[in-house]
């Protein structure tokens, strides 16, 4: 470097590689532009979709974890379902074992008689809160849905179609027919 040359400037250089430089169009640097964009919403939108599939998998392992949780809660269920019930007719069971203990015991027969007609009407009493109901058939028109006709008899009590005697009762659980009635019907 020669004495009369003065050093030179930073900006002296920036202006002279941008004199020096291809000028770069407007559509170059728009394209430029676009591809940076482009390239940011593919990063943007690939990171969307790895969010959403970790969502989806553990959406997915939450739902198998519930339908498995269910199906054991479900076979439980079914299996002590009766538990209830049957923990409602131990003390009926008591009590039969102690009317049978009584009469080996050469207990007197009519209180023996009213002992068993108390635990029938205990009986009875048990299954009535569990929603069992005895039908009332004689004198009602027949039903199918209710009644099962085991023989036609001729009456002049009743009117065609109406049950005359009843065989065996007929149970309702709830509002649904459990067993129906055996029936005679008047013909």
């Amino acid at each position: 470097m020669s004495t009369n040359e003065q050093p030179v400037t930073e900006e002296q250089i920036q202006e002279e590689t941008l004199e020096t430089a291809e000028p770069v169009s407007a559509d170059e640097a728009q394209a430029e532009q676009g591809d940076l964009a482009e390239d940011s919403r593919i990063a943007e939108l690939t990171k969307l979709a790895e969010e959403n599939q970790q969502r989806y998998l553990r959406a997915q392992a939450d739902f198998d974890n519930f339908r498995r949780r269910t199906q054991k809660e479900k076979e439980e269920l079914a299996q002590y379902a009766s538990m209830k019930l049957i923990t409602q007719l131990l003390p009926v069971v008591d009590n039969f074992g102690r009317a049978l203990e009584a009469a080996k015991n050469g207990g007197d027969t009519e209180s023996f008689s009213k002992g068993v007609d108390m635990i029938f009407r205990q009986l009875e009493q048990v299954l009535d809160q569990e929603g069992l109901k005895a039908m009332d058939t004689v004198g009602q028109p027949f039903n199918p849905d209710f009644h099962q006709a085991i023989m036609q008899v001729e009456s002049d009590d009743h009117e065609e179609g109406v049950v005359v005697e009843e065989v065996q009762k007929g149970y309702t659980l709830k509002d649904k027919v459990l067993r129906p009635a055996m029936v005679k019907v008047s013909g």
